[in-house]
């Protein structure tokens, strides 16, 4: 099943950076910004987080909690957290169920070498829960000024 807009965001479970269980409808009644990312503590990654981070109460203002995804382990997590100062909750999907359900899992050509990875992709999901924007393929420049243009 393809995930398209205007779709009712697939709920999950998922334990976060915070060691509780994390399910979306937990936030039922806020605007989310649920976004995938390849890696902890990898250049891309990094900067994404830290233009999150710079615009982190900007989304508060506007009601809306910001939910980072990726395949990395709770302790990699709570490195990248440590090292960036990072105020929001990562979510670690090790076994990669959220990353199906929401489809960001792409084949990806490493230095000749093809592999399975996330695509880098962010979901804006409206107060009832229903998917409002879908970006794939995201580019770190300007993404998170967009996100903020598109979530109200």
């Amino acid at each position: 099943m393809d995930i398209i807009e205007g779709s009712i965001a697939p709920d999950f479970s998922l334990e976060g950076s915070d060691r509780q269980q994390h399910r979306l409808s937990d936030y039922l009644g806020k605007k989310i910004i649920l976004y995938f990312y390849p890696k902890d503590n990898t250049p891309g990654c990094s900067k994404e987080a830290v233009c999150f981070i710079e615009k982190s109460e900007d989304f508060k203002k506007l009601n809306a909690i910001i939910l980072g995804v990726s395949r990395d382990s709770l302790d990699s997590h709570d490195k990248f957290i440590k090292k960036l100062n990072i105020p929001y909750i990562l979510l670690s999907d090790s076994e990669e169920k959220i990353c199906n359900l929401y489809g960001v899992l792409k084949e990806k050509n490493m230095f000749g070498k093809k592999k399975i990875g996330i695509e880098r992709s962010t979901f804006i999901i409206n107060e009832k829960g229903y998917i409002k924007k879908i970006y794939r393929k995201v580019k770190v420049d300007g993404h998170i000024d967009d996100l903020l243009k598109n979530i109200e």
